[in-house]
């Protein structure tokens, strides 16, 4: 029974470890992104590609077929969340 909680306990301090680490490169990640996808927006047109139709229905929470060219304004117009 020790040895289970030791390796158990073992895993527990990795996987934390791993989301502090991992969790700071992912929300880097997500700003390098954001920026990326708004380049793509601002130089095409309404049928995005499927990436930025992906990353438009994250932004506004809905499926892509139903966003509208005044949503995608609209989300470029407010100003950027921190």
């Amino acid at each position: 029974m020790g040895i289970r909680r030791i390796r158990r306990q073992q895993r527990q301090f990795d996987m934390a470890l791993s989301r502090r680490v991992n969790g700071m490169r992912k929300t880097k990640e997500r700003v390098r992104r954001d920026e990326r996808v708004i380049a793509l927006i601002k130089g095409g047109t309404f049928p995005y590609i499927p990436v930025v139709q992906s990353w438009l229905s994250e932004k506004l929470d809905k499926p892509f077929s139903r966003i509208q060219q005044a949503d995608v304004d609209k989300l470029l117009a407010a100003p950027a969340q921190a």
